[in-house]
């Protein structure tokens, strides 16, 4: 059993300013694993004044300055991995081969990018007769969710970090833990004083005060597009800067060249993995429509091998994280089959022998029509909708036919094809034959959000461009 009663303030373990706390549930054995203080307006106040006090000092390091903290985390950060691993495997379910691999090696993925990014980012460049800076925004608000928290709480803290910023995190309820042990890491590191600090609490006590508080000159979120939007507006009146990462509904385009069957199983298992939690999962897959029939063949099978459990054991996939997600989620499947989608695998109800938990059967629907509920909704759970499409136009048409634009999929043996299909997809992030790069830019589209994280591009959110005029003669000598 947790107990983490204190936020993480001024370098310093704190008491909140008021006690109210959280019992956090285990969604595999549906028992308290923990429990957390929540935070209010004042502990927002008195963790932005410290960072808002921190910013002189920390803003005017040097390059190297920040490189050897960096570096220094990155050594606390990888003995403390399989401590992360285990308060997520708590927490949200996430399966300990998971939580102990993609999870948190997510996380490491994006400190070692920005170290590398930093080392060669350029902060000045002359053009012309005038110089261009980019400094450090500020004090800056990061708000993440309980899905893929630590990767999340990464790509936010260490981008800030290395541009020279400080902050204020709030992790979500949901999954607190993991963001408990980070805290921990970065005082051990010997992060100064003020430039990092961590607030636990819930979106009206703790997110609306960051997101709208005067002294906090950026916000960048990650979450549903509902609170996205809440954000938003919270936030306007200050005029402060508001990135934004949200839901998706990504397509999944395989092209009639692709070897259908292995690119169906590699989807049905991408589209499983966390439980489906995923903003930015291949939810709709795309395929030739005289080839459902193989499709679908293909999907039962890849469907039938996940296997759903403890996930403590070697189970594929646990639980959704909460009771409300898992109702929300058997509420979506009914409706896909109320709409009259073929229910390929899985269905209502738990899996067969548990009756304990949020675990949801892996649900495949083919034979699905665009303007169905399961096509337009983000499910966020492991749940699968197969349409055909007639021409690659038409697919092209289908996938940019949602309010989203997160992520986008393309399988094609053609690359040429199926780069200028990735071209045509409305989506800020797309995977040709299961690509992935830490380097490449990672976000929205639409109600996909704003703004660019992962790489070079992550760090441009946390810097404001000044051009000094006059800097130098007119011919730049």
């Amino acid at each position: 059993m947790r107990e983490y009663l204190k936020f993480y303030i001024d370098g310093q373990w704190t008491d909140p300013a008021q006690s109210d706390t959280f019992e956090v549930i285990n969604p595999a054995t549906e028992e308290v694993a923990g429990t957390v203080s929540l935070g209010s307006s004042a502990d927002v106040d008195k963790a932005v004044a410290a960072a808002r006090r921190a910013f002189p000092a920390w803003s005017a390091t040097s390059r190297e300055e920040r490189l050897a903290l960096l570096e220094k985390i990155l050594d606390v950060y990888q003995r403390r991995m399989g401590d992360i691993a285990t308060a997520l495997t708590e927490e949200m379910g996430a399966p300990a081969a998971l939580a102990s691999g993609f999870q948190v090696n997510l996380g490491l993925g994006h400190l070692t990018t920005a170290i590398e990014v930093l080392r060669n980012f350029v902060f000045e460049e002359q053009r012309g007769g005038s110089l261009v800076v980019k400094e450090p925004i500020g004090v800056c608000g990061l708000i993440t969710p309980w899905n893929w928290p630590i990767s999340l709480i990464a790509v936010k803290v260490f981008p800030a970090l290395a541009t020279g910023c400080t902050m204020v995190l709030k992790p979500s309820e949901q999954s607190p833990f993991n963001g408990q042990v980070f805290a921990e890491v970065l005082d051990e590191a010997g992060v100064p004083a003020g430039v990092f600090n961590l607030v636990q609490g819930d979106g009206p006590g703790v997110g609306r005060a960051l997101s709208g508080h005067p002294d906090v000159d950026m916000v960048s979120f990650t979450g549903s597009t509902r609170a996205g939007i809440d954000v938003a507006a919270n936030a306007a009146a200050g005029v402060k800067r508001v990135t934004q990462e949200l839901g998706g509904k990504g397509p999944n385009i395989i092209l009639d060249d692709a070897d259908l069957a292995e690119n169906v199983g590699k989807g049905v298992a991408t589209m499983m993995m966390n439980s489906g939690q995923t903003c930015s999962a291949p939810s709709r897959m795309l395929v030739p429509g005289e080839r459902m029939e193989e499709a679908i063949a293909a999907a039962r099978e890849a469907a039938s091998q996940v296997t759903v459990g403890d996930p403590t054991g070697d189970a594929a996939i646990g639980p959704v994280v909460s009771k409300a997600q898992f109702e929300k989620v058997q509420g979506l499947i009914k409706k896909g089959i109320d709409e009259g989608a073929n229910l390929v695998a899985g269905g209502v109800g738990r899996p067969e022998g548990l009756t304990t938990g949020y675990f949801v059967q892996p649900t495949v629907f083919a034979d699905v029509k665009n303007d169905m509920t399961i096509a337009r909704e983000e499910i966020f759970g492991p749940v699968l909708t197969i349409l055909g499409y007639d021409s690659i136009d038409h697919a092209i048409e289908i996938a940019n036919d949602t309010d989203y634009g997160l992520a986008g999929f393309v399988a094609g043996a053609d690359l040429e094809l199926a780069r200028n299909v990735a071209r045509r997809i409305r989506a800020g992030n797309i995977a040709i034959n299961d690509a992935f790069d830490f380097g490449a830019p990672f976000g929205g589209y639409k109600k996909s959000g704003n703004g660019r994280e992962w790489g070079e591009f992550g760090f441009d959110d946390y810097l404001e461009i000044k051009g000094i005029l006059g800097y130098s003669p007119e011919d730049g000598s």
